[in-house]
């Protein structure tokens, strides 16, 4: 037992695993996502959600943001999107708009593809992660 005790304490202390930060990093973006933004864009993100037979502005089908980008997941166009960098009318101009809820004090990076940082808030980033998780 006293063996285990300080292989315990030094498993907890250190970090998490690289895939085991971003699997709970898209986890807290799937239930950012349920919590403010699935009312339009859908559970699945696939725009159905139950706001859209009432909305002006057609809501697009986040799931294929890569194929419409010609294969490559749009990392800085949907940070921009989300943080008000390329602001939406339809967003309400910045998202969202309901209040500050993605602004944050900690400052998370996003990569793209080629491996250029963006700097955004870490509710942004985990939204990012968890939409680049579901594209078809």
């Amino acid at each position: 037992m006293r063996t285990l005790f300080p292989a315990l304490v030094l498993a907890l202390l250190l970090p998490l695993p690289a895939a085991a930060q971003e699997g709970e990093q898209i986890a807290t973006g799937e239930a950012l996502f349920m919590d403010f933004c699935a009312t339009c864009h859908g559970p699945t993100g696939r725009g159905d959600g139950p706001m859209t037979e009432v909305l002006v502005v057609p809501v697009p089908d986040l799931t294929g943001l890569a194929a419409r980008a010609g294969g490559t997941f749009p990392h800085f166009g949907v940070v921009a999107q989300i943080d008000g960098r390329d602001p939406l009318l339809s967003h309400g101009m910045t998202m969202p708009v309901w209040g500050p809820v993605f602004e944050g004090v900690e400052a998370a990076f996003v990569r793209t593809d080629a491996g250029q940082p963006i700097v955004t808030s870490a509710p942004i980033a985990a939204l990012v992660a968890w939409l680049e998780s579901v594209q078809e």
